[in-house]
């Protein structure tokens, strides 16, 4: 079983990758908010990775950027009803931290805007990860008992994201100008500066 590969960006498609370590290439699905911080090809690339084997489709490896969005991932796969395609899915607009936020809020309208999750389907999501942990990021904030269960902070990609969702951009492109605009300015960047460099990314 393959955890990690470290080697050089050959080439993206439109949901993998090809990675070469020790002049093997290995064909990696990724979702889209990890496609689209990647490096340049010809760059060197860590990724974390999820094997997994199925009859339709044979040994396939999933990769990811961060060990808690490799966790998140497992964590998702093993709900019933969801497939690494809509994990993917709920990965890609919600990650780890905001899907946190929207389980304790109970908000299974975020889950459900994943491909391949529908609202039955985003409320089990819900239900099942409340209580669950994944890396340093819990399911449920803890809180005085029988009290009410805090929302999580909201982050600055969280708040840059919904401010380019309230000029009409779609959520997608939103969330890959952002994610592109903090690489670019670290993690540091306030909201402000991270909408200005994202709107330049959507402009470029």
């Amino acid at each position: 079983m393959i955890g990690r590969l470290r080697g050089m960006l050959v080439e993206t498609g439109e949901s993998d990758l090809v990675i070469d370590v020790g002049g093997v290439g290995y064909v990696v699905t990724c979702g889209a908010r990890t496609l689209s911080r990647l490096p340049a090809a010809g760059e060197e690339l860590t990724l974390m990775v999820e094997s997994q084997w199925s009859q339709e489709n044979g040994p396939r490896l999933y990769g990811f950027l961060a060990k808690d969005e490799r966790k998140a991932f497992t964590t998702l796969i093993a709900i019933q009803g969801v497939g690494p395609k809509a994990a993917l899915g709920v990965l890609d607009v919600l990650p780890p931290g905001e899907l946190a936020g929207a389980v304790a809020r109970e908000d299974k309208a975020a889950v459900g805007r994943a491909n391949g999750v529908g609202p039955k389907l985003a409320q089990r999501i819900v239900t099942e990860l409340k209580g669950k942990t994944l890396g340093e990021v819990t399911f449920t904030p803890s809180g005085l008992p029988g009290g009410p269960v805090p929302a999580a902070a909201p982050s600055v990609a969280g708040e840059a994201v919904s401010a380019l969702l309230g000029l009409g951009m779609p959520e997608m492109n939103a969330r890959r100008a952002v994610d592109q605009a903090i690489t670019r300015l670290g993690d540091e960047a306030d909201v402000s500066a991270v909408i200005k460099a994202a709107l330049q990314e959507l402009g470029r």
